[in-house]
């Protein structure tokens, strides 16, 4: 079985190396695919180094020309992506790689006792985040139960394992930190069970998303997706995927 993960980047340079070497030592059949949305620092030229050499030489690459957004960089990735299950890797190193088979090996045991639709996510325990960004984490989380008549404990986690027809069917509109709800409410809103399993997470102090910026758009997207319509997951009829508007795919 095949697992996708795709690295939505902007202005890593500090950590992009260090999170792709570590999705190298993963022990699992991984098919990596690097989005990076247009960065102003050296990202892009640390990954063009990297490419060069094995392992990194079997990882695909792709370059928004402009920037977009994290959700844009998701839905790029989620586009490409022919694994059989897909997930998300984050490159600031605050989730740890090898935390991803125990989400697929949770995946195996869920349709192993006959649930037909899954989906896994690892929850973090965020008593090491600041108030406000944990605050607003655990409100979200809260909103997202209430209005869906989920259980989960950790709504905006980075790792959410789905098969690769969901992520193929997701409409994704969101472009910054309001994927994440999209994301979860279109996978319960399609008649998927969410499971969950505990992972590692280490808080930088640095982080692209604000609290005040970034949760309105959050919460409004709950409220919007309350109201649409659910989403139709069909098997995809082919793995042959073309390039989304706005990128350059390096092979």
């Amino acid at each position: 079985m095949r697992i996708s993960v795709i690295v939505p980047v902007y202005n890593e340079e500090k950590t992009v190396a260090k999170i792709l070497e570590m999705l190298a030592q993963v022990q699992l059949d991984l098919e990596v695919i690097v989005v990076d949305d247009a960065s102003s620092d050296r990202t892009w030229e640390i990954i063009q180094q990297l490419r060069q050499t094995a392992p990194y030489d079997s990882y695909q690459y792709v370059r928004h020309e402009r920037n977009q957004g994290k959700g844009a960089g998701l839905r790029t990735g989620f586009q490409l992506a022919t694994g059989d299950l897909v997930t998300v890797q984050d490159a600031d190193m605050e989730y740890d790689p090898q935390d991803i088979p125990a989400l697929v090996h949770k995946w195996d045991a869920a349709t192993a006792a006959g649930h037909k639709r899954v989906a896994i996510y690892g929850y973090r325990d965020l008593s090491g985040q600041k108030f406000t960004t944990r605050w607003g984490n655990r409100f979200l989380t809260t909103v997202t139960n209430v209005l869906f008549g989920s259980r989960i404990h950790d709504m905006e986690t980075c790792y959410k394992l789905m098969p690769g027809a969901v992520a193929h069917a997701l409409p994704m509109t969101g472009r910054r930190f309001e994927i994440e709800p999209e994301i979860t409410t279109c996978i319960l809103k399609a008649g998927y069970t969410i499971f969950e399993v505990p992972i590692s997470y280490y808080p930088r102090e640095e982080k692209k998303l604000s609290p005040w910026k970034d949760g309105w758009p959050a919460l409004a997207m709950l409220l919007k997706q309350r109201f649409n319509k659910s989403i139709s997951i069909a098997e995809p009829v082919s793995n042959n995927k073309s390039a989304p508007e706005h990128v350059n795919i390096v092979k």
